[in-house]
């Protein structure tokens, strides 16, 4: 069943029509009424010619542009546009030959000057096909225009939520990797019953929020991603005990800087996961440095060559999220030379 709303714009539609087409009879009967005092002779030729225009103008707008010239088969609209133009000249010289009888009573001196040439009408009538026609074309083209935007629109939306579950992915391949490192880590303390237990089980307690509630948001403190840095590197030196040398310096941290949440952890885990102990010492380096618009992270670590690389889940996982987050804001680089693996990463804002 049709609704009132759509039977009222048919309604309105039809009712812009009917105006337009009232307008093309006046300015018809004004155009060929030049030099001619009889007004009415005019109005009837005028209304004679009606019945052309509107076919030739509707045919164009919704046949020959809508099926053929939007659709780019050029040869066919070609063909079909030459067979409406014999056909309105046909009865464009019915209708001067009508009007010669009707109106004129066959006395050709009595017709208006204006239609007596055929060109003339001829040219008339196509040019308000021409104005329709082309007011067609640039409603068509504004339409196009929505449709384009509407779709690109929600092509991004469809690469944004790909994205987005990308990033999840990504989080979700890094968090059971890195707890599986420090649940480890606890599981030795307990079976020795040591005392630094509880207070690994606080930091890992820390490390988990910080997994489970801040690691979903997009951005989070730097501040608070060092906070957490130190709170593993203090469960790996519980771990390591004697055989851990470890640097962290800070400099010029800006309190107020974001960064996207379990950026730079992923490294020190992969640091000390990868690392080698040389001489009874695994020796981790960490430099944290913001500038103007900028932030130097670097992490250096011994270590000694493979035959197989052995980055690790998080360092290639951290890889794709700064390809996301950060595309063509950041510079990375590995060094995996012996003795020592260096990775370098600024961070550009």
């Amino acid at each position: 069943m049709l609704s009132t709303q759509f039977i009222i714009n048919k309604i309105g539609h039809a009712f812009l029509h009917l105006l337009f087409w009232l307008g093309v009879l006046l300015f018809f009967t004004y155009l060929f009424g030049a030099d001619s005092k009889n007004f009415n002779d005019t109005l009837w030729f005028a209304g004679f010619l009606m019945p052309i225009t509107i076919a030739v103008s509707y045919v164009s707008v919704y046949k020959l542009i809508p099926d053929y010239l939007v659709k780019k088969r050029y040869a066919l609209f070609v063909l079909y546009s030459s067979y409406t133009f014999i056909v309105s000249v046909y009865l464009v010289m019915v209708s001067i030959f009508f009007s010669l009888i009707y109106i004129s009573n066959f006395k050709y001196e009595q017709m208006a000057p204006a239609t007596k040439n055929m060109l003339f009408v001829i040219t008339a009538v196509y040019l308000v096909a021409f104005i329709v026609s082309a007011f067609k074309l640039l409603k068509l083209n504004f339409k196009n225009s929505e449709q384009n935007s509407a779709l690109k629109t929600k092509i991004l939306d469809t690469q944004l939520k790909l994205k987005e579950q990308e990033l999840n992915y990504l989080k979700m391949q890094i968090h059971p990797h890195f707890l599986f490192n420090t649940l480890n880590t606890i599981y030795g303390f307990a079976l020795k019953k040591a005392d630094e237990t509880p207070e690994m089980i606080l930091k890992l307690s820390n490390l988990l929020d910080y997994l489970l509630y801040q690691a979903d948001k997009p951005f989070v403190l730097l501040t608070e991603e060092i906070a957490h840095i130190k709170d593993y590197i203090a469960l790996e030196e519980m771990r390591f005990n004697d055989t851990l040398k470890i640097s962290f310096k800070t400099t010029n941290i800006d309190v107020t800087q974001k960064i996207a949440p379990m950026l730079l952890l992923p490294f020190v885990e992969n640091s000390f996961k990868h690392g080698f102990i040389k001489h009874g010492v695994l020796s981790v380096n960490i430099n944290l440095t913001c500038k103007p618009n900028k932030i130097y992270f670097s992490i250096i670590n011994t270590s000694k060559k493979s035959k197989t690389p052995t980055n690790g889940i998080g360092l290639e996982n951290i890889k794709k999220r700064l390809d996301l987050l950060y595309a063509n804001k950041y510079s990375i680089k590995i060094d995996d030379n012996t003795p020592n693996f260096k990775v370098e990463l600024i961070l550009n804002f």
